[in-house]
């Protein structure tokens, strides 16, 4: 299905995206567009919705369910507006978002479902799973000069940490965090101050007066949490080109930055093991 705007696709949500879980796609260049769509589909969404420009190109061979709307990606406060949107269109349902060349990462996601996934979270009666973006990128700037190659990935092994998350008067809230570590960290100079904490709500259960907030936090405190309070959650990541692109792509750190590889690079192998062993993600309760 092909919508020809954000309010289109809004408009006919349930009765054309009346299972879930749902994912967004944002779709801000050419870079890994049919491999972003090919590994979120093979992940278990009930339906996938691509938003880029028009004149975007995307691939001859797409899944059936996947849906097209057109949208400036690019546009101040997309993300949100994309995603306030479609709370209000898909009440109770889950929704998770993306970029191109992002992937998702979850305990144990080769052999168990997304579905599966979301069932367990409903059981720990959770409506939200935190993740941790990983910044994935080449060793050979050189060659692939744009810092993406999924067959020769490299991401931070370590250089990860957390800050206690306060309010406007400095009170700590609870059980939430601010997450820094990977490019964002190395090239923090680089990087705008909004945009260099890697955690991300990327699964949220749609809900009657919900609303993104321009930090991508939530209006409702509890959707900020990492776990609920009697015990660690779930924990997801999602393994991101994004920001090595950016780096590439910006002509004042592009011309300073010969190299993204440093002494704690390491191989991404696409297993969500090593992810796991490295405690850039948990499984909390689920086995």
């Amino acid at each position: 299905m092909h919508y020809s705007s954000l309010a289109a696709v809004a408009s006919d949500a349930k009765r054309s995206l009346s299972r879930g879980p749902v994912a967004l796609i944002l779709i801000e260049d050419d870079v890994e567009v049919a491999s972003t769509i090919a590994y979120h589909s093979k992940a278990g969404f009930a339906h996938l919705v691509a938003f880029c420009a028009p004149e975007q190109t995307l691939p001859a061979e797409l899944p059936e369910n996947l849906h097209r709307a057109d949208f400036n990606v690019s546009a101040e406060d997309a993300l949100q507006t994309i995603t306030n949107t479609m709370i209000k269109a898909l009440p109770d349902h889950w929704l998770y978002y993306c970029y191109n060349a992002e992937y998702l990462f979850y305990p144990f996601c080769e052999d168990r479902s997304v579905g599966e996934m979301l069932g367990f979270m409903r059981e720990e009666r959770r409506d939200t799973v935190m993740s941790y973006v990983v910044d994935l990128y080449v060793k050979n700037l050189k060659d692939y000069p744009n810092g993406v190659d999924r067959d020769d990935a490299y991401f931070d092994k370590s250089g990860y940490y957390a800050l206690a998350r306060e309010d406007a008067e400095g009170v700590v809230l609870e059980r939430q965090v601010d997450i820094f570590g990977g490019l964002r960290w190395r090239f923090e100079e680089h990087i705008a101050k909004a945009r260099q904490r890697t955690d991300r709500v990327a699964f949220f259960r749609a809900q009657a007066g919900l609303k993104m907030l321009p930090d991508r936090s939530f209006n409702v405190a509890e959707y900020n949490t990492y776990a609920c309070p009697w015990h660690n959650n779930l924990t997801a990541s999602v393994c991101s080109f994004r920001t090595a692109k950016a780096l590439r792509r910006n002509p004042g750190s592009r011309a300073v930055i010969d190299t993204f590889h440093w002494p704690q690079s390491e191989p991404f192998n696409w297993q969500s093991q090593q992810l796991l062993d490295l405690g850039l993600m948990e499984s909390g309760q689920w086995f």
